[in-house]
């Protein structure tokens, strides 16, 4: 069923409404029209669990190598100087990953462990003891970006800058059907800032993850300048933002949902439930697009070879099918598993453990900090993007043990 059975309904991931409240029309998707067609932006959508699983996995027939988003500018052969791995297919995708895991390894991963705990300590404790403050400005957005800029050595002065940045280049101005001219000139800053501190690095190698991707050999092959740059601005937007507002998400569904977040307050051996809770029910990452290699046949109709796909993640993490009462907000429930969240099969996400062990720790000690909290009335303000989904502003104010 495509998009002219269902008029007047339109799924446009641009539509400022979608942003709200994404979930009931992925509702509609799921049951009315499991292989959605929008031809006047020019693609196609799969809803379902299943769908978007075995759509991650079959990576030879929906290609990578256009890129991963919506957005017309970010689309085409070039995405990967952005995008790097996410935005290529093997042999390219293996050997960058490859060589790009001989530096980001679980190894250098676990041993932030401490250092994350101090970055958290040092943002949330001043925060609480206002009592008033804006979660998203205040931590939630500090956190991440701090924890990436350590792992690749950006120095503490520079920081809040490439957090600026990087938030410009992922917000979608309403009406706005590509990427605007704010977050085109924000990634050229973004690229011109890594190109430096690459060739810092190259003359003064140092301990950090930058001096790790250049050190990086396999069998006498190397990563380009080009390659690290595009990798680590994939760390800054990918996995600062993703994880921004991951952070934002489970304290929003938290204070909507006062019950569930007693039990973690009683129990902070369930905050890792929390993180995962909020990753099914309101995941940060909704959409990635593919490009489909070869014409696809699915529910009667057939998807065009070049054809871009979207797997709505969002979607998936609510299917019945999968997920009992997915429309629910369980931090306890027991069906924990078969998350879309990080994708599935070769391009599943290498920053999956770091942004599960980011948040667990920083959300574990918000928990055991603060007995219970309110969301503010007003002021609560949501990012607007084609894939990413949080909040930019997200004000609250907190009662402390």
């Amino acid at each position: 069923m495509t998009s002219a059975s269902l008029e007047p309904f339109t799924f446009d991931p641009y539509d400022y409404r979608f942003h709200d409240d994404p979930y009931p029309i992925y509702e509609r998707l799921r049951a009315d029209a499991p292989l959605y067609h929008n031809p006047e932006l020019n693609f196609w959508a799969v809803s379902r669990h299943s769908d978007v699983i075995t759509a991650f996995r079959d990576h030879v027939r929906l290609s990578s190598a256009n890129g991963v988003s919506l957005d017309p500018a970010a689309w085409g052969p070039h995405a990967h100087r952005t995008m790097s791995f996410l935005a290529m297919d093997d042999p390219r995708h293996v050997r960058m990953r490859r060589l790009v895991y001989k530096g980001f390894t679980p190894r250098r991963v676990a041993e932030m462990d401490g250092r994350i705990l101090e970055l958290t300590r040092e943002h949330l404790e001043p925060a609480l003891a206002r009592g008033t403050f804006d979660w998203i400005e205040d931590f939630a957005g500090k956190l991440p970006m701090d924890v990436i800029s350590e792992l690749m050595g950006v120095p503490e002065s520079d920081r809040a800058e490439v957090r600026r940045l990087a938030d410009l280049v992922v917000h979608r101005e309403e009406g706005v059907l590509d990427v605007p001219m704010p977050a085109i000139e924000a990634a050229l800053s973004l690229i011109g800032y890594y190109s430096d501190m690459v060739g810092e690095r190259r003359k003064s190698p140092g301990e950090d993850l930058t001096s790790a991707l250049l050190d990086a050999e396999i069998d006498g092959d190397r990563l380009t300048d080009e390659e690290i740059i595009g990798f680590m601005f994939l760390m800054v937007v990918a996995g600062n933002e993703t994880t921004t507002k991951l952070l934002g998400n489970a304290v929003y569904w938290a204070g909507r949902n006062p019950g569930e977040y007693r039990k973690v307050a009683a129990d902070p051996a369930l905050v890792p439930d929390w993180v995962e809770e909020t990753l099914r029910y309101d995941t940060s990452s909704q959409i990635v697009a593919r490009s489909a290699a070869t014409d696809i046949e699915m529910y009667g109709a057939t998807i065009p070879a070049g054809s871009k796909v979207l797997l709505l993640i969002g979607s998936a993490n609510r299917d019945p099918e999968v997920f009992e009462d997915g429309d629910t907000y369980r931090i306890d429930r027991p069906d924990k598993g078969n998350l879309a969240s990080f994708g599935a099969g070769v391009h599943f996400c290498l920053g999956a453990h770091l942004a599960r062990l980011e948040a667990t720790i920083a959300l574990r000690e918000f928990a055991s900090r603060v007995g219970t909290y309110e969301l503010a009335e007003t002021g609560i303000e949501r990012v607007h993007s084609t894939n990413v989904r949080g909040f930019a502003k997200l004000p609250l104010t907190v009662e402390i043990r």
